[in-house]
């Protein structure tokens, strides 16, 4: 049962919001929501030294590798690692 516990922990962590969009790495997978809905998703490919600005590789289905998706925090949307 501890084991269990630790493991639902930590999957719970790793899907928690970022609040600190500075603290992201190059490369790293997350989702892009707004209003409780996921709207993107990907891999991080670069972040702001403000920290306000991500820009996004998208991933999925028909995703367009080539694009780029910018998202800024003013904007109202919310991160979490996927």
């Amino acid at each position: 049962m501890k084991a269990r516990v630790a493991v639902l922990s930590k999957r719970i962590a790793q899907s928690a919001t970022v609040s600190d969009w500075g603290a992201l790495k190059v490369g790293e997978r997350i989702e892009v929501l707004k209003h409780a809905h996921v709207i993107a998703a990907g891999a991080v490919q670069e972040v702001s030294v403000s920290g306000n600005v991500v820009w996004l590789e998208p991933a999925g289905p028909g995703a367009d590798e080539a694009a780029k998706q910018l998202f800024m925090k003013s904007d109202g949307v919310v991160l979490r690692r996927a």
